[in-house]
């Protein structure tokens, strides 16, 4: 029912924007003025893969339109947490109750560019994606930019799904996964085959990394093995002003509420999947450590994703525990990176240490890395949360990694190298639909080649680019 009033209350004000907009109400983009753009993202809880995503759509988006003719603003749920964080773009509240907010800044913006990564599904949480259709809504019913960018689209709940089709026909939506352009495509939405957006993130340097590290007692000629662990049962949260009221007169639900109104899945049968999972993973990696001199660490790449590394910690004790609210993205990255080995649960875990060619295998919940694993052609590196065999399984997996490294690595980097260049098609999408929306929008002219499409690529990516770029041109130039 919460859900429904929540699509109701946001599908309601599309509708005014829209009957506003053809009787007159509202500014359009003219010449001589910036674009003003909001970035619609899940922002300011410290999930290290949302905010790394968003910092570079907004670094390749003002590339590519030009810094001196685009203003930005960027949704956070809370200023301390992105502090630092995405220079150069205002940084506006994004509250709870979030329908009016979008009635507002959409209308106070020229364009909406929406940005997280699981955009379409109902997998996490509804409201998340309300959200994400209501922002793009709002700003195509009043023909203004309206863009998702390197996105997923996954299982959507029959409410959701109809949400979607009827509000984003007329968004432009660039996806990072073939699976979620052929779904899309079913419901009539617009949409283009590109990539996620985390491949040209710079972190900190290694030496921030190697010192770091050795503060946690690393011994600098031992590999790293990186363990990034999820609860992956809790999911979706759900709104419910029941529960909230309980939670207020009587205390209930106190463990499961996520924040104001909104609240994990929780009882006896989620405790008995995360116990499965922790113990498989615990084990797994505890046997590993008997077998390989590595240096383990548990990294926490949300700041939910603590309570999942504190319960494998008991059963490997004195491994360090790296949490996002502890270290930033720029610091995370890097740290990541300077790791050997990873096994993760989280996309963006492995999605980041990658230019690093970090060898990684993953424990999935959803398609994300089965995708990813699928397009490096390592779906022999894969395992499913709730596997009843997860810790013979995740061992195999593991010593995997060690005896099949090399192979490994140059996967990685043609794979890290292919996605580079689907995100360079991205921003050809992208003026294409300014161009389309503002014809008089001062774009660049002349043939550009697919790396003046990236922001400035740092030293490591183009070595990568050098090494696997495959294209007959980069191949004569190499000779």
């Amino acid at each position: 029912m919460t859900d429904f009033l929540l699509v109701a209350w946001v599908s309601a004000l599309i509708e005014i924007r829209r009957f506003g907009w053809m009787f007159g109400l509202g500014n359009r983009w003219t010449p001589g003025e910036k674009l003003k753009i909001l970035f619609a993202g899940y922002n300011g809880t410290r999930n290290t893969g949302s905010d790394v995503r968003v910092q570079e759509i907004l670094r390749q988006v003002r590339h590519v339109l030009g810094a001196e003719n685009v203003e930005f603003s960027v949704m956070t749920q809370n200023f301390d947490r992105t502090k630092g964080y995405f220079d150069g773009a205002r940084q506006v509240h994004l509250p709870d109750v979030y329908p009016p907010f979008l009635f507002r800044e959409v209308h106070a913006n020229h364009g909406v560019v929406a940005c997280e990564g699981s955009m379409f599904k109902s997998k996490f949480a509804n409201a998340l994606t309300t959200m994400m259709i209501g922002s793009l809504g709002i700003a195509s019913a009043q023909n203004k930019l309206s863009v998702a960018y390197g996105g997923d689209a996954g299982h959507m709940d029959d409410l959701i799904k109809w949400m979607c089709g009827r509000y984003t026909g007329e968004s432009l939506v660039i996806t990072r996964s073939l699976e979620s352009q052929q779904l899309l495509s079913g419901l009539g939405v617009p949409n283009e085959l590109g990539a996620d957006t985390a491949w040209t993130f710079e972190p900190h340097p290694p030496e921030y990394a190697h010192k770091a590290l050795r503060e946690l007692g690393w011994d600098e000629k031992i590999p790293i093995l990186a363990l990034c662990p999820i609860h992956p049962f809790v999911w979706p949260v759900r709104a419910s002003i029941g529960k909230y009221l309980a939670r207020m007169t009587s205390g209930a639900y106190k463990d499961s509420q996520y924040r104001t109104v909104y609240f994990f899945e929780s009882g006896a049968e989620v405790d008995r999947k995360f116990a499965h999972y922790v113990s498989g993973y615990a084990k797994a990696a505890k046997a590993f450590l008997q077998k390989y001199r590595v240096f383990p660490i548990l990294v926490a790449m949300e700041r939910l994703d603590a309570v999942a590394c504190r319960e494998i910690a008991k059963e490997i004790p004195d491994t360090p525990i790296l949490t996002s609210d502890d270290y930033d993205m720029f610091q995370m990255v890097s740290i990541l990176r300077a790791c050997t080995y990873m096994v993760s649960s989280r996309y963006h875990g492995i999605v980041t240490c990658m230019p690093a060619q970090v060898v990684s295998a993953g424990v999935t919940m959803d398609e994300r890395i089965r995708n990813l694993m699928r397009e490096r052609g390592h779906q022999h590196l894969l395992l499913n949360v709730d596997d009843p065999d997860l810790e013979p399984k995740l061992l195999q997996v593991m010593e995997s990694l060690v005896t099949e490294a090399e192979a490994i690595r140059e996967s990685i980097g043609q794979t890290v190298v292919s996605n580079l260049k689907a995100m360079a098609r991205m921003a050809i999408f992208l003026e294409d639909e300014v161009r389309r929306t503002y014809p008089e929008f001062p774009l660049r002219r002349g043939v550009v080649s697919w790396e003046d499409n990236l922001p400035p690529l740092n030293e490591n990516l183009r070595k990568l680019v050098e090494a696997y770029d495959q294209t007959p041109a980069a191949l004569a130039a190499s000779r």
